[in-house]
């Protein structure tokens, strides 16, 4: 027993306690599991700058006449339409890329597009249609997002 330890002692491994956790090992597991909250508000930031990245090219695609018939073209619409789907179409992607790297400022502009959004929907309904819909999906994912980052925030000590 002492040959194999004085082997491995001359070999220059690091002790014990000053190794690397293994993947497989508990205390690796201790460590993910802390940051447990974190890691599904980011998933939940990567699921919203894919569909913020979706409703910013749908804009994008309105404004070019990708989509819709000639009735439905940009300079027929009312300017507060116009407008409208211009700031979404450049809002939308701003956040998406904010979002997908989960930056402090993209959810700041992805805040921004829900919740004007939402204004948009109820206090001008003759822009969009006022569709509650769409106002219920807007506060359904900024609860989501309040709790998470809520969450998250417990998880890291002050």
């Amino acid at each position: 027993m002492s040959i194999l330890t004085s082997k491995t002692s001359s070999r220059g491994q690091i002790p014990r306690d000053q190794a690397m956790p293994v993947a497989g090992s508990p205390t690796a597991r201790t460590e993910t599991d802390d940051n447990l909250w974190t890691g599904r508000l980011v998933v939940f930031l990567r699921v919203m700058a894919m569909l913020s990245l979706a409703v910013g090219l749908y804009h994008w695609a309105q404004l070019t006449g990708f989509i819709g018939g000639e009735d439905d073209a940009f300079e027929n619409q009312t300017v507060a339409w116009q407008a409208a789907t211009v700031y979404f179409a450049v809002i939308e992607l701003v956040a998406a890329v904010g979002l997908w790297l989960a930056t402090p400022w993209g959810a700041v502009v992805w805040l921004t597009t829900v919740v004007s959004m939402a204004v948009v929907e109820l206090m001008f309904p003759m822009i969009y249609g006022g569709n509650l819909v769409i106002v219920g999906l807007e506060t359904a994912m900024l609860t989501a997002y309040l709790g998470l980052a809520w969450m998250a925030a417990r998880e890291r000590p002050p």
